[in-house]
């Protein structure tokens, strides 16, 4: 365990989880947690147990998931967190709760939301509370995840499509009317850039109600689109000649009170204060390394190295870039007090993601970094003519290695943290290049 993060985590009481089922009508609660992957665990718990798993959390084999554990460790307790308990609104008899993994009664340092927890910690103490709005992109596609599950889906330009989001009506106004339902105050829908993807946003919020939220929309989604006889993927690149699937985040900071956005500053140019221009110093200067945490897959990198898709246009970075109002660089400021990260992609861990932003965030506040030229030309007419940004990772391994230089980043995101994502992955990529493919038959049967 990281010495650092020893201490028992506190859990918000304000919720007995027991009455909430008498009063919801609940018979069972899913006790989730979220791997390095970025992959969903839960145990189903009938209500009349919930008050000593509560307390207790429930048990896990940790090695039987992706967190770099043995099978010799002792339970893993996924705590769960009474403030974000959700009914699913699909399913009503059964909540669903955000949880955190101890050991022995202490932090598991690698689990995703106790790193995030950490970081917000830290904001907090230098009296930052990190705000952020994601905007998850999905594919609807067949149960066999092969094509599309529109056959009528077809337009080279079909941005916005209003016949093609209105024959998936029912999946999306299921989604949405639950997010109203959820107070989430969701604001838009929409068809997106490639055929066959759609984008659902909702209300801003603090980095952990927002990772929260982003892990169960991840969970409804795909369990809506089944409920209609679907698959939804956030893979980021499922498609060849499609564009890829983001998730990018609009990040801001406060005061700790959340009234007072300390990015707002109507005197400087685009309205972004010097805190925030060191903010996004952080992030520029850790770009290659905080790839390897926003795109976290072999596949990651089909979308942000992509040549150009059949609506003319990717709509991901591919080089160390920022601007205003500018859709085709890595970072571009829409309006005062906030900025856009464009890098992540559908793969992205939601709690790792956000941790990502806050530490590369908080390096360039404490070392009052230089975001850089800004730059605003189109980088998908003219980014080869762009001399003072670095190229973006064009690999997983590439991003692993740049993560692994970068011991600030490293030691920001917690050192048993950084080691065991960057052992789990690199054997991720060690597994990928051992594959053999199609493509190596085709080029090289005849050599």
């Amino acid at each position: 365990m990281n010495k650092a993060f020893d201490a028992k985590i506190e859990q918000s009481e304000g919720i007995d989880l027991q009455e909430f089922a008498k009063a919801r009508n609940v018979k069972y609660f899913m006790i989730s947690y979220t791997d390095l992957f970025g992959g969903q665990r839960a145990k189903l718990v009938p209500a009349q147990a919930i008050g000593d798993m509560q307390k207790d959390g429930a048990g896990f084999a940790g090695f039987a998931t992706w967190l770099d554990l043995t099978p010799a460790h002792p339970d893993m307790l996924a705590v769960p967190d009474p403030s974000s308990v959700i009914q699913l609104p699909w399913k009503p008899d059964v909540a669903w709760l955000a949880s955190d993994c101890l050991m022995e009664g202490k932090g598991v340092a690698q689990a995703p939301r106790n790193t995030l927890k950490r970081l917000v910690a830290e904001a907090a103490k230098e009296g930052m509370r990190v705000k952020t709005g994601v905007e998850p992109e999905f594919f609807l596609v067949t149960p066999d995840g092969k094509q599309i599950s529109d056959e009528y889906d077809t337009a080279s330009k079909s941005c916005y499509d209003q016949q093609a989001v209105m024959r998936r009506y029912d999946v999306i106004a299921e989604i949405c009317d639950a997010m109203l339902d959820l107070g989430w105050q969701p604001y838009q829908n929409d068809h997106e850039d490639a055929n066959g993807q759609f984008e659902m946003n909702w209300q801003f919020d603090d980095v952990l109600a927002t990772a929260d939220k982003h892990s169960f929309f991840k969970f409804m989604v795909k369990s809506v689109a089944e409920k209609h006889g679907l698959r939804a993927t956030f893979m980021p690149k499922p498609f060849q000649g499609l564009t890829g699937s983001g998730c990018h985040a609009h990040i801001s900071v406060w005061d700790l009170s959340g009234k007072a956005n300390a990015f707002a500053d109507k005197n400087i140019e685009l309205g972004l204060s010097e805190k925030g221009r060191h903010f996004l110093g952080g992030i520029m200067k850790h770009a290659s390394a905080l790839a390897a945490i926003t795109n976290p897959t072999v596949n990651s990198y089909k979308r942000i190295n992509a040549p150009r898709t059949i609506s003319g246009a990717t709509w991901a970075p591919n080089t160390v870039t920022w601007t205003g109002n500018n859709r085709t660089h890595m970072v571009r400021v829409p309006g005062p007090g906030r900025f856009e990260l464009r890098l992540p992609d559908g793969a992205a861990n939601p709690y790792l993601m956000q941790a990502a932003i806050i530490a590369a965030g908080l390096s360039g506040i404490r070392t009052e970094a230089d975001p850089g030229q800004r730059s605003d030309i189109d980088m998908y007419k003219d980014g080869h003519t762009v001399t003072h940004g670095a190229k973006l990772p064009l690999n997983l391994l590439d991003a692993l290695r740049a993560y692994d230089d970068d011991a600030e980043l490293k030691a920001a995101m917690g050192e048993e943290f950084s080691a065991a994502y960057i052992k789990l992955k690199t054997q991720e990529w060690n597994s990928y290049a051992s594959h053999f493919t199609q493509w190596e038959r085709d080029h090289t049967l005849d050599v």
